[in-house]
Formats: structure tokens, C-alpha cells, sequence
């Protein structure tokens, strides 16, 4: 059975996806804190749908 790989999603390295990895889907405790840093920082933002002007109005 081939073992499944992933990219980190914080620096891109390659990942072996498995339950020992404590820090999947990360590399590495620094990526992973990394990470959770940007969006503590609101680094990232999840965009709002676009409303139509005419559904709003109903």
C-alpha cells in the first residue's frame, strides 16, 4: 500500500498523511503554529456570498 502524501499547507513541503504525524496536515509544529497565527491575525478571510441588489430588497 502506497502512502498517501500531502503539501504542507503553510511552506509546501511534502507531507506523509498518517496518524503518527501529530502536526498533519502540517509539517512541522512551526508551520502548524505558523498557520494558526495567520488567522488569528485575520490574515485569512472567508469572502461573504454576493447579494443581488433585488433580493435584498424582498
Amino acid at each position: 500500500m502506497q502512502q498517501r502524501k500531502v503539501n504542507c499547507p503553510q511552506c509546501g513541503r511534502k507531507v506523509i498523511w498518517e496518524v503518527t504525524n501529530r502536526f498533519r496536515p502540517f509539517c512541522s509544529e512551526r508551520c502548524k503554529t505558523a498557520d494558526l497565527s495567520q488567522w488569528a491575525q485575520e490574515s485569512y478571510r472567508i469572502p461573504e456570498p454576493m447579494i443581488n441588489q433585488e433580493e435584498e430588497n424582498n
